[in-house]
């Protein structure tokens, strides 16, 4: 398996008078920005606490089960019922859009992704099985018997703007982060240089049940068992690692900030093939395709 980047704990994780677990169970990294742990995934709450109706952003949207956990962690977070303007993907592996079908119809919200995440948000194809000839332990084991989707959110689904701007996200922008997912997108605020990564990188070993108990801080590349496309998973690895970034929020693991982070997310880019790449798997001579529905495809 890949080489581990671990992270001394004096630096690699954020300071524990922000990475405290509030009431709501989010972990707050700035006034603005929050996320919340729910079994092996994170959820990220884009606005300030007592935020009204409709004047913040959910990013992704969990595992099957978690609905409730999400919209009680808001009640808490925000004015009471208030619904977000906007859920907006960084791609739609199940781990991420569990709850999204639910919620998008309970909050009456628009679903934002890029638009070659669109088939597998529509309901006209699902992704290719994941791989557990990767190796790494028991997430990956199994990772042929995840669910493929797809979810369909019907007429809330929008495709992200060509400009680069965020729907309901002022200040941020997203970047196109291919290699995990074909339409995979991350969130960066130049005004803060912060991060959310969703898969493109990860702060835990996502192969491993243990790690993902465990939470040990570690610099990963992207969960290898769904990664179809490792040429462009190392090219965007690289393009954040150029942001430098001061904290960064991931889809799996914990937040981390700080020159150190900052050194091992360049490690990673530099060194991406040693450290992320697995030594076999059935994705690393050729993308994947989808299997049914529409194929999968570059379009750009």
């Amino acid at each position: 398996m890949a080489e581990q980047i671990p992270l001394s704990d004096d630096a690699s994780a954020l300071d524990p008078a922000l990475d405290a677990a509030r009431d709501d169970h989010t972990h707050e990294i700035a006034p603005n920005l929050a996320y919340r742990r729910l079994g092996i995934v994170n959820v990220v709450f884009v606005g300030v606490p007592g935020a009204r109706d409709r004047e913040w952003v959910l990013i992704d949207a969990g595992l099957p089960g978690t609905r409730t956990f999400i919209t009680s962690a808001a009640a808490q977070r925000f004015d009471g019922g208030a619904r977000p303007a906007a859920i907006v993907m960084t791609h739609g592996h199940f781990d991420h859009v569990g709850a999204l079908e639910d919620l998008a119809e309970e909050w009456d919200v628009p679903v934002y992704a890029h638009r070659l995440e669109r088939p597998y948000l529509d309901g006209s194809a699902s992704y290719p099985p994941g791989d557990p000839s990767v190796g790494g332990g028991l997430m990956a084991a199994v990772a042929r018997f995840y669910p493929r989707g797809p979810v369909d959110v019907g007429t809330r689904l929008r495709d992200l703007p060509d400009d680069g701007s965020i729907p309901c996200m002022p200040g941020w922008r997203w970047i196109h982060t291919p290699g995990h997912s074909v339409g995979h997108v991350s969130f960066f605020r130049d005004s803060d240089r912060a991060l959310i990564a969703g898969d493109a990188f990860i702060t835990t070993e996502q192969e491993s049940a243990y790690a993902v108990a465990v939470q040990k801080a570690e610099m990963h590349g992207p969960p290898a068992y769904y990664t179809i496309e490792w040429d462009k998973a190392r090219a965007s690895v690289a393009k954040l690692a150029a942001l430098e970034p001061s904290v960064v929020i991931t889809g799996h693991g914990q937040a981390m900030k700080g020159p150190e982070m900052r050194r091992a997310l360049t490690r990673l880019a530099a060194d991406f093939d040693t450290i992320a790449v697995p030594a076999t798997g059935r994705y690393l001579a050729e993308p994947a395709r989808a299997e049914d529905g529409s194929a999968y495809c570059d379009l750009g």
